[in-house]
């Protein structure tokens, strides 16, 4: 099926993609938008046309609204039946003279934060990642932790310092390790900043506190997906995670593309995953195909600087949902869980710089870069295999260093 739409077909973002946000221009309120090839459709105003689309909800009071969570909150069928509407309206050139005035230029349009984020946890689903981390910072031990191979490790993170693509991220100070005299721990800007690239789940179906969430219930309550770059101050990181893991040198900035995917979307980009040793606890057992096949580059000043493929991740989304909520921790609509780093087997396919650059021991890029420079912008891009057999785009996500005030 093709879109009427000038230029949709021959994009990243033709009727097989379809990804939501949360777009204004100047003097109007933020509201829910639809991405269309260089277009952002504005959904409410469309929706207003029809009443109900097809047999469902009247979704134009849940897209006049300043982020997506009223339309998450609506559900699976209801997403589903959103979809199909769409594909209609952008796909029959019957559709097209009422709807062609709602189609606003993404160069035009001001793109916000997707969703409010009520609760955000960030794992660390990566053998090649998690193995790299474990040589560097334990070389005479063992490179993963005994826990590992069991069980989707995570932390929890820090809510209101998740920001849109585009939004400038400041150097953040804090302690460091003591040096080799004794005196106290060193304070100021952190030394060593770095990026992570990862791939963001977006919840929409709540749980009951008190219940878990299986495996084969994932579709039920994540509505989509979107790239995310988790910032990480490698240094101050080192001195405070033991015991308890990652805090301020995760803390400050974490940063989503402007467009969630449905998962729809991805339908085509399921692939198994690359084998699980030992078999995980029936709890997170999966069936059929559950990883995608989702190629990301990382652009560091605009050179290609790695391409990370989320294929080779060890833990899935539907895993991690259900570790996630196996104590009975509730999902809220707007719960946001990350993968963890992506990291392939070779160099060029790591995530981070603490990798790329073997700890800063190894400058990689044109510029012979280890970790983050003030001025530096990077760039996560991601696509995937389309349901159309072409492949589609997941938002871009971007963020220039600041210095340190």
């Amino acid at each position: 099926m093709k879109s009427w739409v000038p230029g949709a077909d021959d994009s990243l973002f033709g009727l097989d993609n379809l990804p939501y946000g949360v777009f204004s221009r100047d003097g109007e309120e933020p509201r829910v938008g639809v991405r269309i090839g260089d277009f952002v459709m504005d959904a409410s105003a469309v929706a207003a046309y029809g009443g109900d689309p097809g047999d469902g909800p009247h979704l134009a009071a849940a897209w006049d609204q300043p982020s997506l969570n009223a339309f998450l909150a609506l559900g699976r069928p209801a997403w589903d039946t959103a979809r199909e509407w769409l594909v209609e309206v952008l796909g029959n050139e019957v559709h097209a003279e009422r709807t062609a005035p709602h189609l606003v230029p993404v160069a035009e349009a001001t793109l916000h934060l997707p969703f409010v984020v009520a609760d955000y946890v960030d794992f660390y689903c990566s053998l090649q990642h998690a193995t790299n981390v474990g040589r560097m910072f334990r070389p005479d031990g063992d490179a993963l932790t005994p826990n590992w191979q069991h069980l989707p490790i995570g932390y929890h993170g820090r809510a209101g310092t998740v920001v849109v693509s585009g939004t400038d991220v400041r150097r953040p100070s804090g302690q460091g390790r003591p040096g080799s005299d004794g005196g106290p721990p060193a304070f100021g800007p952190s030394r060593r900043l770095d990026i992570e690239a990862e791939l963001g789940f977006v919840v929409g179906t709540p749980s009951t506190q008190g219940t878990s969430v299986p495996t084969g219930a994932y579709a039920d309550h994540v509505f989509g997906v979107t790239p995310l770059n988790d910032w990480s101050a490698r240094d101050i990181q080192a001195w405070e995670y033991v015991p308890l893991g990652p805090f301020l040198g995760k803390s400050f900035a974490t940063s989503i593309s402007p467009w969630v995917t449905p998962l729809a979307a991805l339908d085509a980009a399921r692939v198994p995953l690359p084998g699980q040793d030992p078999e995980p606890l029936p709890y997170l057992a999966v069936d059929g195909p559950a990883g995608y096949d989702i190629a990301y580059e990382i652009v560091l000043n605009g050179e290609v600087v790695s391409r990370p493929p989320y294929a080779a991740m060890y833990w899935s989304p539907a895993q991690m949902l259900a570790h996630l909520t196996v104590n009975g921790a509730s999902l809220r609509t707007g719960d946001l869980y990350a993968s963890g780093t992506i990291s392939g087997d070779e160099r060029e396919q790591r995530g981070s710089f603490l990798e790329l650059s073997w700890g800063g021991t190894e400058p990689f890029g044109r510029d012979g870069r280890t970790f983050l420079e003030d001025g530096d912008e990077v760039v996560l891009r991601a696509t995937a295999p389309g349901v159309l057999g072409g492949r589609i785009a997941l938002g871009e996500v971007a963020g220039k260093i600041l210095p340190a005030l």
